[in-house]
């Protein structure tokens, strides 16, 4: 196997075009799993880690940049601004892994159960994605195709992931075997968009990619424009709201029974994350209006 070593973004992208064959490696914490087990022997890996600009952060008002190199430590220690992919950050793994995990690695990887994705489509992520001097931008949801599938070409290189930033309150939950260095049996990133008058929510490790539930998002939308709540955050929802609203997130998944978990079991965390999700935020939402 051959191990290339680039110091730049520019040598990276001449050596994938060179070797579109060759697989792209930074912290390695999956990827490493399926080499040392022999699922994967690849005949050329390139190493990102030296790559500076795949470490970069931008963000304005018009938007957010995250590169692919930025590890889940550094969000946790530089990035608590960005507070929905922080509280995702800390579910990552043990302090050793987030050390090494990085966002670029969940996307490439695409597992369902990445505990980062599902707050990327609750954001409208793009991926940026590049090959030679040509740059491409895939939001989330084709940028994800499948369990472990891309929209990737064999030349291009993920450099990072940008969204739109907005005001919100947001919450990432995860269900697992234990409380930590678990992977998701069920997680779960939701928001309450401020600016668009919107709640999002995108399920991870209950499909074949990340979920958007997009009928409870609607239904939540319209409930709290229906009470007020966007004018006033303490006018009372409907009663059953909350639980319909956990229904209808439920009613989204499209699990499989599996080492982890039974279908029934994750479409009943789903419901449980979602409703405690829809209702952990109007209680934050309206702690937030009284400060």
């Amino acid at each position: 196997m051959d191990v290339l070593m680039p110091r730049s973004l520019e040598e990276a992208l001449a050596q994938k075009a060179a070797r579109p064959e060759a697989i792209a490696i930074a912290g390695g914490t999956d990827l490493m799993v399926e080499l040392n087990s022999r699922h994967l022997r690849p005949a050329a890996m390139i190493d990102l880690t030296h790559v500076p600009e795949l470490r970069q952060r931008r963000a304005d008002s018009a938007e957010v940049f995250l590169g692919a190199g930025v590890t889940f430590a550094r969000i946790l220690r530089d990035f608590v601004a960005i507070d929905l992919l922080a509280q995702a950050a800390r579910t990552v793994g043990s302090p050793q892994i987030r050390a090494r995990g990085t966002l670029g690695g969940n996307l490439g990887t695409a597992s369902p159960a990445g505990d980062a994705l599902p707050v990327l489509a609750v954001y409208g992520a793009e991926v940026v994605l590049r090959a030679g001097s040509q740059t491409r931008a895939l939001p989330w949801d084709e940028f994800l195709v499948g369990p472990k599938r891309t929209a990737i070409h064999a030349d291009e290189l993920i450099v990072g992931v940008r969204w739109r930033p907005r005001r919100h309150i947001g919450l990432f939950s995860k269900v697992g075997p234990r409380n930590a260095m678990a992977i998701a049996v069920a997680n779960l990133a939701a928001v309450i968009d401020e600016d668009a008058h919107e709640v999002r929510v995108a399920l991870g490790s209950v499909g074949p990619t990340v979920l958007r539930a997009r009928d409870a998002e609607a239904f939540a939308s319209n409930a709290m424009q229906d009470a007020g709540v966007w004018d006033e955050a303490g006018a009372p929802l409907r009663p059953g709201v909350i639980e319909q609203f956990g229904a209808l997130v439920a009613d989204a998944a499209r699990p499989i029974d599996d080492v982890r978990g039974t279908a029934v079991y994750r479409c009943h965390a789903c419901r449980v994350l979602g409703a405690r999700a829809l209702a952990w935020l109007l209680q934050q939402r309206l702690l937030a209006e009284a400060a």
